[in-house]
């Protein structure tokens, strides 16, 4: 019937409506009959849409038909509309209740469904806790604030010239290489490690003495294997005041390494390189695996690499007001993943990011 009703709508000129208004109201009404039936026979959601989209969607045919009255005289333009309207709303009407009587009966069926027997005894639910990396960084601050220093936080994007050039690591300088930076800009970058907080914090105290704070947080570098991440966590220690040696730097990571791993820890300070510390050493803490009798953890060596650390750079001291005939300082940087993969035991720093519950239940 949809197509003998467009044949007729297509052969209407203007002013000659009325001629063939009862032809067409019958053939709508025919029509009409037609989708109520089809209205009372549906028996989901789906089919409903197919009715919707037949009769009122943009190609539906009600659409269709409205654009008919574009053809129509100025007079004969109400008659159509007239009888358009009185086709559509008792359609639409009838397809509202269907769909909504549809709706009402799917919501019944699901909660009969999920119906829940509060006779039976009920689920213990799981209560959660911190993640390993939470519970390290937790404990390397408290170990910190036990001895006077604060907590101090810096921006994960950060301007190159505090992630690298207040540090005496200036464009083009040998050592930028060290770092695989990820470059947002220019002069925009991920940080590379938490030292940025050293400058900013310096900048913010000068010329209040002593500085004395550590910095966690996340850094970013293009790293990604079993014992490196894209994305991992930084402690940043430092203390800048009159009188500070490297003897003291010693003390404090003796006392830190001894409060993580226990008592009978050692440590090794190995000569090495940073641009912003001078001198600067890798450390080392004894195998606790093996005894320092060589194992496969420990590359049969007795000692594990934890962390870096020097005397602050006089240059970066400088740069930040101090003077550095006047005031020294030590400033180390440990990865938070390093600690817990040796406290735990864990072999791939990727099993901490994964959240798999098996592996995070242990802790």
């Amino acid at each position: 019937m949809i197509k003998e009703i467009n044949t007729l709508l297509e052969e209407l000129q203007p002013d000659t409506l009325k001629e063939k208004a009862k032809q067409l109201e019958d053939m709508l009404e025919t029509e009409k009959l037609e989708a109520l039936k089809l209205i009372e026979e549906l028996s989901n959601i789906e089919e409903s849409k197919e009715i919707q989209n037949k009769y009122f969607g943009k190609k539906g045919f009600v659409t269709k038909i409205m654009k008919y009255m574009g053809k129509m005289s100025n007079e004969d333009k109400p008659l159509l509309g007239k009888i358009i309207h009185d086709f559509k709303v008792e359609i639409e009407n009838n397809l509202k209740n269907k769909v909504g009587h549809l709706e009402s009966l799917a919501i019944n069926e699901k909660l009969l469904a999920e119906k829940i027997d509060i006779t039976l005894p009920g689920k213990g639910g799981k209560i959660g806790h911190k993640h390993p990396l939470t519970l390290v960084e937790e404990e390397i601050k408290e170990i910190f604030r036990r001895i006077g220093f604060t907590v101090a936080e810096g921006y994960e994007i950060e301007e190159d010239y505090f992630n690298f050039e207040r540090l005496n690591i200036p464009k083009e300088h040998p050592a930028r290489e060290m770092q695989d930076t990820f470059y947002l800009s220019e002069d925009i970058v991920l940080r590379t490690h938490t030292s940025p907080v050293q400058a900013r914090i310096m900048d913010k105290m000068h010329p209040q003495l002593p500085v004395k704070i550590v910095a966690p947080g996340k850094v970013f570098r293009r790293d990604d294997d079993s014992t490196h991440s894209p994305m991992f966590h930084q402690i940043e220690g430092l203390l800048v005041d009159k009188n500070i040696t490297f003897s003291d730097l010693k003390g404090i990571l003796l006392y830190l390494v001894q409060a993580i791993f226990g008592k009978d820890r050692k440590i090794r300070l190995r000569p090495s390189y940073f641009p912003f510390t001078e001198p600067s050493a890798e450390v080392d803490v004894s195998c606790g695996n093996c005894n320092q009798e060589g194992c496969r953890m420990c590359s049969y060596t007795g000692w594990l690499e934890i962390l870096g650390s020097g005397m602050v750079h006089p240059r970066v001291l400088e740069m930040a007001g101090y003077d550095p005939e006047e005031v020294t300082g030590f400033a180390f940087g440990l990865g938070i993943e390093r600690i817990a993969m040796l406290k735990y035991g864990i072999d791939d720093i990727r099993l901490l990011y994964e959240n798999d519950q098996r592996f995070l239940e242990q802790f």
